[in-house]
């Protein structure tokens, strides 16, 4: 078996999506917390504008090749 070295999916654009127990998404209440896999970089968000908010900077970001200097950067005590 011989692994692609170019992976479909790499893992510097996987994120982590944990959604708080009481979000109702079938009301469009959603809060919870994202973290990019790769940096460990992560915001709580409290409205799906901040989440979609914030993965859109966040990506842009990673595209550009500046991973670290999000604003609104909060890492985990």
């Amino acid at each position: 078996m011989v692994l692609n070295p170019h992976p479909i999916y790499p893992s510097a654009g996987r994120y982590v999506l944990r959604l708080h127990r009481d979000a109702r998404r079938q009301q469009g209440q959603l809060f919870g917390r994202i973290e990019h896999v790769a940096s460990g970089e992560g915001t709580d968000f409290a409205t799906a504008a901040e989440l979609l908010d914030w993965l859109a900077s966040h990506a842009a970001q990673e595209c550009d090749g500046t991973p670290g200097s999000h604003p609104n950067r909060k890492d985990h005590p």
